[in-house]
């Protein structure tokens, strides 16, 4: 039986060479996408392997959708490298950063 690997932050960098390792280590895949208000590129990183993972739109802050997730991957492993990115955002709304780490799990 194949693990089962979530990872939050899939469409990023790390996370992406991470769904690629995960994938050649026969791991079962999954991923949170944080939606943006712009679709275009939000997954650029991962369309070469969307057919081999499964995706899920999600967002740290909100237990309900990490409750529905969580429940319906029901992974063995958790990789949360889901984060603000933009270090200008970072400072000026550190309070979101803090959000991010209290939902850790």
């Amino acid at each position: 039986m194949k693990k089962r690997a979530l990872i939050t932050g899939i469409t990023g960098q790390d996370g992406s060479y991470l769904a690629e390792y995960l994938l050649a280590s026969n791991y079962e895949v999954a991923g949170i996408v944080r939606r943006h208000s712009v679709a275009e590129n939000q997954d650029y990183r991962i369309t070469h392997i969307n057919d081999k993972i499964n995706s899920f739109y999600g967002d740290l802050l909100d237990p309900f959708s990490l409750t529905r997730i969580f429940n319906e991957v029901k992974p063995d492993e958790i990789y949360n490298l889901g984060a603000m990115s933009h270090v200008r955002i970072s400072y000026d709304m550190p309070a979101l950063q803090y959000k991010q780490m209290q939902l850790e799990f």
